[in-house]
């Protein structure tokens, strides 16, 4: 009797770790570890708060790292950023966020697609790496007051025969050569 007190009491702790892992995460996303000490209590509709949903969420207190798998969405409000990906890692220390795995980015209607894609927070710099002998792919949206506003018809190529008319060929001359 008493072995399944005790199990059900670590079951009690480990179901409140798991449910408390959420918050974990938001605060040491929220609270970057270098701004900690002037930290105030943020809500999602504050702009500075990074959202991050996912399948699977640890935090590591000691490293600073926080990681999310399975189906990841972030939102980014202050940067208007919006990502999806695999992964996502947050590296407290460094100010960086790694997304990998299928990564989709979307700023200001700008977009960047690749394999792995980190985020340098204070430098508000992306940069991309695509998957093994495959290119990443960036949509800007270019400002550019002459460019008419219907779109150009499409640039259509002549159509390809793909069987090529030859030429008779021409007789070989009657006359000997010398």
């Amino acid at each position: 009797m008493m072995q399944s007190s005790q199990q059900t009491q670590s079951f009690m702790r480990r179901l409140g770790l798991v449910l408390m892992l959420p918050a974990a995460l938001v605060g040491a996303i929220a609270f970057p570890t270098q701004m900690q000490q002037n930290a105030q209590a943020q809500t999602p509709g504050d702009g500075r708060a990074l959202t991050v949903r996912s399948d699977v969420q640890e935090a590591n207190s000691k490293t600073g790292v926080v990681t999310a798998r399975g189906n990841v969405q972030m939102y980014y409000p202050s940067r208007q950023i919006q990502a999806t990906a695999a992964q996502a890692q947050y590296f407290s220390k460094e100010r960086r966020i790694v997304l990998t795995g299928n990564v989709y980015v979307l700023q200001q209607g700008n977009s960047l697609r690749g394999e792995t894609i980190t985020y340098l927070i204070d430098e508000g710099r992306f940069v991309a790496l695509p998957q093994g002998n495959r290119q990443v792919e960036s949509i800007y949206l270019v400002s550019d007051p002459s460019a008419p506003t219907q779109p150009a018809a499409p640039v259509t190529a002549p159509p390809v025969n793909p069987k090529p008319a030859f030429k008779t060929p021409n007789s070989p001359s009657t006359t000997p050569r010398r």
